[in-house]
């Protein structure tokens, strides 16, 4: 009922508003503004006991602030109500525009839920529109630009109780206490975005921060790293231009930084390994290569390739970490020389020799050559050439072989199988090795096998010793790596046999070629300041597809042992 002062009493409340509102947009924090929104609620409408439920990012509800009872305030604050539980008092009792507010004689339902609540004691009404203890109002507060439910995200509930005039609010009451969940719904949204913003700004100089000491600790690790570091351009017209070098490639390469910024890596690589540079991966991309000094010698490397990448821009630069490994490969190619060569004479041993005698035959004859429509079945793993393949295990690699000297074997085609293999690919661009046909020569070239057996070698070993005998084997050595060509092979099969391997080769050269290297043998041969003589045996084998090297050797080997009967025992030697 209005009396004549209930203008002035609504002017005194605006006031009060205005201020309460005031302060909630002045607070300096979120947990300020939640707790200036409750304590505006007990100073500036009139209710003893006020509650800010918060909304968390997983739906629950949680007392964020209390005011009017510092006992329910130590009980309550904290703690979380299930959003199910709020849900069902949201849709319970009278909806008074967009507060809801539950009278006791529905509410009792909720008084064993999730939800934190503060009891208050009291008489029971004695009026209609008395508030009873048991008594619920709630305003929900909505992130809208107009109040309602229903064009908003609900981002709290304020929770009132005790009226200090003992009813329960009228209209002006509750128009006021609804204007007031909305401002305040904005002043929490408010201040939550200033929350943001400043951790935000915070972690935002943090990452600077540490952005800054990650450029230092790069750089000093880039500067200081005992091994060679450069930064090249990635992509576009100057892909792989260095950037930057470290001392230690600069000192590696002998060259100074500023004239390293006119090279890419692929102007300082060795020709022979430019490919290897360009099938290594950018990301994760390792290579073993040998880079130019500015003496024009070559150094081997390993080279490690990552990316630095730019989140905006992706992939900028090239980071390649290079390492001197010229030690460990000299190590590793005076072991791999060890291994394929012979330790007395520095020539290719026997396993070497079936190596590079392998990689030139295939156990395909040349008769069997497949056709157009074989080989395609073949490449489809059809018909008989593709189990043939399949039985082998596929094609081999294709490792080339270098001699003593510099001396290659004639593997000119690039088809290497290893010893003893006998695997080929239908879609191979093997070169077949035959034999020239007949016993005259017919003008047809071939890989001729030159066994070679020493006569007389036993005696030098009887009458002068085993020191005596190693000396005329490295001499003799030497005298059949001058008489054959460059690319032809000539390897120590074992005692005093040696084998000659010479390609392009017809009948008639092949025999010029065993005269020569046995006159090359006949002259004496000094020995501890005596001369000694010992002559040659040679056999002629040919290789040719359909052959495995072992039996190549063979035939040549027989094919010595038929030219040393044919000759009188004391022919065998020159002196």
């Amino acid at each position: 009922m209005e009396t004549e002062s209930e203008p002035y009493v609504r002017l005194a409340t605006l006031r009060q508003l205005h201020q309460v509102m005031a302060d909630m947009n002045t607070a300096r924090s979120l947990a300020d503004t939640l707790q200036t929104v409750a304590d505006g609620v007990v100073t500036g409408l009139g209710y003893e006991l006020a509650c800010v439920n918060l909304v968390r990012p997983d739906g629950d509800l949680v007392v964020a602030a209390l005011a009017g009872n510092s006992a329910a305030e130590a009980l309550i604050t904290g703690r979380v109500g299930s959003r199910t539980s709020w849900d069902r008092r949201l849709n319970m009792g009278e909806a008074w525009g967009d507060l809801r507010f539950i009278p006791h004689t529905e509410g009792w339902v909720l008084d064993d839920d999730d939800v934190p609540q503060w009891y208050t004691e009291g008489p029971a009404p004695r009026f209609e529109d008395e508030w009873h203890p048991s008594d619920r109002l709630f305003a929900p507060m909505y992130t809208a630009g107009v109040s309602g439910a229903s064009t908003g995200e609900l981002i709290g509930v304020l929770s009132v109780d005790r009226p200090r005039n003992g009813r329960r609010p009228g209209a002006w009451g509750r128009e006021a206490l609804q204007m007031y969940a909305f401002q305040a719904a904005i002043a929490i949204s408010n201040a939550r975005l200033r929350a943001n913003m400043q951790r935000a700004l915070v972690r935002l100089e943090r990452e600077q921060q540490a952005l800054r000491a990650s450029e230092e600790s790069f750089r000093q690790a880039f500067e200081y790293a005992p091994s060679g570091m450069a930064i090249a351009e990635m992509g576009g017209d100057q892909h792989g231009r260095i950037l930057r070098t470290n001392d230690a490639l600069c000192r590696l390469l002998g060259r100074p930084a500023s004239a390293m910024r006119r090279y890419a890596f692929s102007d300082l690589v060795h020709p022979e390994d430019i490919g290897t540079l360009l099938r290594t991966s950018a990301e994760g991309g390792r290579a073993e290569l040998r880079l130019c000094r500015r003496d024009n010698t070559y150094v081997w490397v390993s080279l490690r390739n990552s990316v630095v990448a730019d989140a905006a821009d992706g992939p900028r630069f090239l980071l390649t970490h290079v390492e001197d490994i010229e030690e460990r490969k000299r190590r590793e190619l005076q072991l791999a020389h060890r291994a394929s060569h012979d330790s007395l004479t520095g020539l290719p041993n026997s396993a070497e020799l079936r190596s590079r005698l392998g990689s030139r035959i295939c156990r395909r004859p040349q008769a069997e050559v497949p056709g157009a429509v074989e080989s395609l079945d073949a490449a489809y793993g059809h018909g008989p050439y593709a189990d043939r393949a399949a039985e082998h295990g596929g094609p081999a690699g294709h490792d080339g072989h270098a001699g003593e000297n510099g001396h290659v074997s004639g593997n000119g085609h690039g088809f290497g199988f290893g010893p003893g293999s006998e695997a080929y690919d239908a879609f191979d661009h093997h070169v077949h090795t035959v034999a020239p046909e007949g016993e005259t020569d017919d003008g047809a070239k071939g890989l001729a096998v030159l066994f070679c057996d020493l006569d007389g070698f036993k005696s030098i070993n009887d009458r002068f010793g085993h020191n005596a005998g190693d000396a005329v084997l490295i001499e003799v050595a030497r005298r059949l790596t001058n008489g054959v060509r460059d690319g032809d092979t000539v390897a120590r099969l074992g005692g005093d046999e040696f084998v000659v391997l010479a390609d392009g080769l017809g009948r008639a050269d092949a025999a010029d070629l065993a005269v020569r290297l046995r006159n090359a043998i006949i002259p004496p041969i000094r020995v501890d300041g005596r001369a000694v003589r010992v002559g040659a045996s040679f056999g002629i084998g040919w290789a040719q597809c359909g052959m495995t090297a072992d039996e190549v050797l063979k035939s040549a080997d027989e094919r010595m042992y038929v030219e040393k009967r044919s000759r009188p025992k004391q022919h065998r030697r020159a002196g």
